[in-house]
């Protein structure tokens, strides 16, 4: 690294934009053609959400340093984030080919294949990579990933299989072969992953994935109090390793009720006939992906997934904010035409061209105002689930890189709160704008919830939708699994076998006033 951009990395690992933009324009006027200024520069535009500026950071870089595969890839990135997946997915085969004998290049490529919503080509990649180098379990667990999101359970599951043998310390490879199956007494994994917690690192971040597989595996077999145990020791352990606190969410939540008022909700237009995006969103393990998998049977219907494309038109169109007060208010009188053509013009590139796109972002129920007003012809629909069965899911859930209040119960219940309050504030508001949907009563009536879907989308009601677990679409959540297989009831009041344990959550959403009886919605 050139010495005068030292500073400036050292501010961008910070997240020090305004130095780091001072920095690199003064570098860049005295030395205009230096590839990892170039880099930067990408860099600096990324964290502000400016993929068009990324990309031509990236192909500046390119430009000095033909064939510098970080700038390559950078570019990459910024197109996925462009919608321009099609130029994305193209610029990746021209490195795949180059990079025929190379593991570790072929192992970034898929990674970016998946990003750009190319399961089956990372499938492909992952597979020639392990041709390569067939027992690095980083790359066995990366290949399971993919076969998973294809729905191919037995192959990804002997995938971690191999990966284990290999490395019996790897906690991730533990515990996504845990979500696979549901295990019985006579066929688990119980007493190696205990001997893991007696001999391994049991206060370090790799034990956390052990903890919630063996609290997968004690639940699958009956045993509650253990899977409970082991599920407030994973999460203790990974929240004692953030630095994270709940009220900042919390705050953001009663900032944007406050600012999207009455007297916003009043500009906005009302549903247009005409097709456009739909939105599916909520709190994660609601129901979210169930209702996206049925939609997208439907034959003019398609789903692009979880793709944060509305919050990421939503930081272009805002500009460089000091944090998220500073994002909230500028995006109240921000040109929200602007910011729905952006939207749709980053999320068609994603899709086949179907009239109705789903866009299953759960975090989106935080711009439903804005959505509404930005995009006339979008569907908002809300998936909503007894308060006590929503939080214990969420709970139980390793998540990884998103969602971090969902470790500690006490986080989950004011988030829950948060949440509850922002969306009664949307009814308020936006009397009509979105529809709720109930998990229990879409597992109790599919087909008389799907016809109400259906319906508000303004389509007529196919049989298709019923069979949405025959479909091969890839899935990506944690219900990956879970789409496989018909609508089932199982999931319905589980949350009872921990009521002790989660006594304290109940008490704080009833006295906030949320009903935890029987049927109660959020």
């Amino acid at each position: 690294m050139h010495p005068a951009l030292k500073p400036i990395d050292d501010m961008l690992r910070r997240r020090d934009i305004a130095g780091a933009a001072a920095g690199l324009e003064a570098f860049m006027a005295r030395s205009p053609d230096v590839a990892e200024a170039h880099l930067m520069a990408g860099r600096l535009a990324q964290m502000q959400a400016d993929f068009t500026r990324m990309r031509d950071a990236a192909g500046q870089a390119e430009r000095l340093a033909p064939g510098h595969p970080v700038a390559s890839l950078m570019g990459i990135e910024a197109r996925i984030h462009l919608g321009e997946i099609a130029e994305a997915a193209e610029r990746l085969a021209q490195m795949e080919v180059a990079a025929a004998t190379n593991p570790v290049m072929l192992q970034h490529i898929a990674e970016f294949y998946t990003q750009a919503g190319r399961h089956a080509d990372a499938d492909r990649v992952y597979k020639a990579a392990l041709a390569i180098t067939p027992d690095d379990p980083r790359l066995l667990f990366n290949a399971a990933t993919a076969a998973l999101s294809l729905g191919q359970i037995d192959a990804a599951e002997a995938l971690l299989d191999r990966a284990i043998a290999i490395n019996p310390a790897d906690g991730d490879a533990w515990y996504n072969r845990a979500t696979l199956r549901t295990w019985t007494h006579e066929n688990n994994h119980i007493a190696a992953l205990e001997g893991w917690l007696k001999t391994g690192p049991v206060k370090s971040l790799r034990a956390v994935p052990i903890h919630y597989a063996l609290a997968k595996q004690y639940e699958d077999t009956g045993d509650h109090a253990a899977a409970f145990r082991h599920l407030q020791a994973g999460g203790d352990l990974r929240a004692a390793h953030m630095r994270y606190s709940v009220q900042a969410d919390t705050d953001a939540m009663a900032l944007i009720a406050g600012t999207f008022d009455a007297d916003f909700a009043a500009g906005v237009p009302a549903m247009s006939d005409e097709p456009g995006p739909v939105f599916v969103l909520g709190l994660p393990r609601t129901g979210t992906t169930l209702v996206e998998r049925m939609l997208a049977a439907h034959d003019e219907v398609e789903s692009l997934g979880e793709i944060n494309d509305f919050a990421y038109a939503l930081m272009a169109e805002a500009g460089p904010a000091k944090g998220k007060a500073d994002l909230i208010a500028r995006t109240r009188d921000m040109d929200h035409a602007s910011l729905g053509a952006r939207y749709l013009r980053t999320s068609a590139g994603r899709g086949a061209g179907k009239a109705y796109r789903i866009d299953k972002t759960p975090s989106n129920f935080l711009y439903l105002g804005l959505i509404a007003k930005a995009l006339p012809t979008a569907r908002i629909i809300h998936l909503r689930r007894h308060p006590m069965d929503s939080c214990f899911a969420i709970y139980k859930t390793l998540f990884r890189m998103g969602y971090p209040w969902s470790y500690r119960l006490a986080d989950i219940a004011e988030y829950y709160v948060a949440y509850s309050r922002l969306m009664d504030h949307w009814r308020a508001v936006l009397p009509g704008r979105f529809l709720d949907v109930d998990y229990e009563a879409l597992v109790a009536d599919p087909e008389g919830e799907s016809r109400r879907l259906s319906a508000h989308l303004g389509l007529d009601w196919s049989p298709a939708v019923l069979d949405f677990h025959r479909s091969d679409a890839p899935s990506t959540t944690a219900s990956a699994v879970q789409v496989r297989r018909p609508v089932y009831k199982s999931s319905v009041g589980k949350w009872q076998h921990y009521a002790r344990e989660l006594a304290p959550l109940a008490e704080r959403l009833q006295a906030a006033g949320i009903d935890i009886g029987v049927g109660a919605v959020a």
